[in-house]
């Protein structure tokens, strides 16, 4: 079995997290006890591509269980928890000298040349392991591990031929999907174009990685690309990117927009990010929040948790919006908001939650205090301009420890940035709690399961899952809260038009 992790020994501490999460995620353990006999996913290979976590295994093992066949990377170089990431492989079953579980290409740390080197392995389905179509797991023996596990085009174990891809993607962020349009766009164009000095390094690498492949294998992604049922993307700036290629007339294959499920987008963003904004603050600086004065850049439903997570903790917060109804809404709960120019010179604490780009800029971070924390839980690396901030003359970098930086100005100023300014929230803690993620993950499976059985539904287009699907995910969680639901009676359900199972609210309605 082919993969690349950095150090199978952790598998044992890594199945004991995994073991403790599956009781925190009702939903997936649901889904599993309904499904599983029916194995509506057998036969499907999945790609993902999504933080390799201790939850992200729980979804790894609830896929594989209803008869899928998975292979896996990050989507993010700082996220992967390792012990998490060999646990998988190794499996239920397996041992460090004989896995038996999933191909992951992931480790915490990642170069970006590693980076999509593991993305377009969790895309080739080609080794032997996979010539059965009834086998729900992989198979393989035993291999070798390297514990640095950093040599990019060298893995543990499997072949190299190139041919097979995914029939379904599990996507956040949108960079396998990414991966598969572009590289597809190249192999009808016979050529993929050098990289140019202006690009960002994320571009330049993804370029010399399909430049590398479409010498190895000319016109693999035109072979790939017509066994591609669908994708089902996780987050907002995937979301993004799937509707402009819609608009553009270049999405090609089915998606299903997971990230506006309400079950995803006010439970994951809000709560999750309300939790784990805070926890990456403090395994990272241990500076006291209470007293200080905090900016959050957006108040959509990460910015909405993210401000709530730091005026629990005692900070004054300050929102800065381009949208006048989320600027009315921070008002509303009693938020300042302000233009980042307004506050820039006095703020103890930067947070971007915008899903845009060069929110905070190279000025901004010029004009910042002595000291001033920055950190980005929004979109990629580049809401913060890290890469015009390494181009500053005079500037020097110091790490204080892993994913925590000082940069000193030439003035003598400093800043202190957390994960190089991707998601703090991973890079420097855990990421979300296993309940949330499991309303995230729950509404993925029912995704994959919906491309996988009924993909005659659907065209070329942006999808979100219907209504009775988002209900379900909710109520697979009360159980495990203690809530008891309200019945309507038939004439209470007549009088406002429902059915009394539900849905209970017009596919328009706001929560």
């Amino acid at each position: 079995m082919e993969f690349k992790v950095k150090d199978l020994s952790l598998a044992e501490w890594g199945r004991k997290e995994i073991e403790l999460a599956e009781k925190e995620m009702p939903g997936l353990m649901a889904i599993r006890a309904e499904w599983k006999a029916k194995q509506p996913l057998k036969g499907i290979r999945i790609t993902g591509s999504l933080h390799m976590t201790i939850q992200t295994a729980v979804l790894i093992e609830t896929l594989v269980d209803l008869g899928a066949q998975v292979r896996w990377c990050s989507c993010n170089i700082f996220s992967t928890q390792d012990h998490a990431a060999a646990a998988v492989v190794v499996g239920r079953n397996g041992s460090p000298s004989n896995p038996k579980g999933v191909p992951v290409f992931a480790w915490k740390g990642e170069t970006l040349e590693e980076y999509w080197w593991c993305t377009e392995r969790a895309l080739d389905f080609s080794g032997p392991e996979y010539n059965s179509a009834e086998s729900a797991e992989p198979k393989g023996g035993a291999s070798s591990v390297n514990a640095a596990a950093k040599t990019v085009g060298a893995t543990q174990g499997g072949g190299q031929s190139r041919y097979r891809g995914p029939h379904q993607i599990v996507d956040d962020g949108g960079d396998a999907t990414l991966m598969v349009h572009m590289g597809y766009e190249y192999d009808r164009a016979g050529d993929v174009p050098a990289p140019k000095p202006e690009d960002p390094t994320d571009l330049k690498e993804l370029l010399l990685c399909l430049a590398r492949i479409q010498k190895e294998t000319p016109g693999r992604w035109q072979k790939t690309v017509p066994e591609i049922r669908g994708v089902t993307e996780e987050t907002t700036t995937g979301v993004h990117r799937l509707y402009r290629m819609e608009k553009e007339g270049k999405l090609l294959f089915t998606a299903i927009n997971v990230n506006d499920s309400v079950t995803k987008s006010k439970f994951d963003n809000i709560y999750g990010c309300r939790h784990s904004l805070i926890d990456g603050l403090n395994r990272a600086t241990d500076v006291m929040i209470g007293g200080k004065t905090a900016v959050v850049c957006g108040f959509g439903e990460v910015g909405k948790g993210s401000a709530q997570a730091l005026r629990g903790q005692g900070a004054r917060v300050i929102v800065t919006e381009i949208d006048p109804i989320c600027a009315l809404q921070a008002a509303m709960e009693g938020y300042e908001v302000k233009t980042l120019e307004d506050v820039v010179e006095f703020a103890d604490i930067f947070i971007t939650a915008t899903g845009n780009y060069n929110v905070i800029t190279v000025d901004h971070m010029k004009r910042m205090k002595d000291g001033a924390i920055v950190g980005n839980i929004g979109h990629f690396d580049n809401e913060i301009d890290m890469a015009g901030l390494a181009k500053v003359p005079g500037i020097q970098k110091t790490n204080i420890k892993p994913q925590y930086d000082k940069w000193t100005f030439p003035d003598g100023h400093r800043i202190l940035i957390l994960a190089e300014g991707r998601l703090l929230n991973l890079g420097c803690a855990t990421g979300h709690p296993s309940f949330v993620m499991s309303t995230s993950f729950s509404n993925q499976t029912l995704a994959q399961i919906e491309l996988a059985q009924h993909l005659d539904k659907y065209e070329k287009k942006v999808y979100i899952l219907p209504k009775h699907l988002d209900e379900m995910v909710a109520r697979l969680h009360l159980d495990h809260l203690g809530v008891k639901l309200t019945k309507l009676r038939p004439e209470q359900a007549e009088y406002i038009g429902v059915p009394v199972e539900g849905p209970y609210k017009p596919s328009h309605y706001r929560y």
